[in-house]
């Protein structure tokens, strides 16, 4: 029996983590490992996972509304336009996490957002990471926290100017994106993508 896995009343079989919190089981349920194919929530995705860093997922779930709201829902050309007034702003607002290196980031990765427009695109060179395999954990230990693929999509994006886009954090958006499957085999969840079986 996998101690990781938790059945729950409605029968459906989930990781610990999604499996008593009902907020972290509906996003469990409804969106993590689904395919983001779209520069918004492409860049959504890229900010919240960099404000997760060193915090738990929960935290930022919790205040999602309001990242939403203070950061005119992550659309890249508004945000930006952010200056000092709006930065300063943020800073006051509490229903984020106020953390200024990752404000100023999300600004700058606004910004490297649309200068990749002349190139590729973000959807573009963030999906040309795609591992030709996914891993296949039966164990929360056994889910890696980082992979070949997401040390070189962090390099590729800091290259081009993006920050706060380490290999850890790259690999913890590759999961929430779809492009690994690291749902635990046994989950009702295991290859709900259509990407990896």
């Amino acid at each position: 029996m996998n101690n990781d896995l938790i059945i729950g009343p409605d029968g459906l079989s989930r990781p610990i983590w999604a499996a008593s919190d009902p907020l972290l089981q509906d996003y469990y349920d409804r969106e993590w490992g689904m395919p983001i194919r779209d520069k918004q929530g492409l860049f959504e995705r890229i900010s919240l996972e960099a404000f997760q860093s060193g915090l738990s997922w929960s935290i930022i779930l919790r205040k999602r509304e309001n990242f939403r709201a203070a950061f005119s829902h992550f659309d890249p050309d508004k945000v930006a336009e952010f200056g000092e007034e709006e930065t300063a702003k943020l800073l006051n607002d509490s229903g984020i996490v106020r953390n200024r290196r990752k404000i100023l980031a999300t600004i700058n990765n606004a910004k490297a957002t649309k200068r990749l427009r002349e190139k590729a695109g973000l959807v573009d060179l963030v999906w040309s990471f795609q591992p030709s395999s996914t891993p296949r954990p039966q164990t929360l230990a056994e889910i890696p926290t980082q992979s070949a693929e997401s040390l070189a999509l962090s390099k590729s994006l800091k290259k081009e100017g993006f920050s706060f886009v380490g290999p850890t954090t790259m690999f913890a958006l590759m999961e929430a994106i779809g492009m690994v499957d690291t749902h635990l085999l046994g989950s009702h969840r295991r290859g709900s993508s259509g990407i990896w079986n």
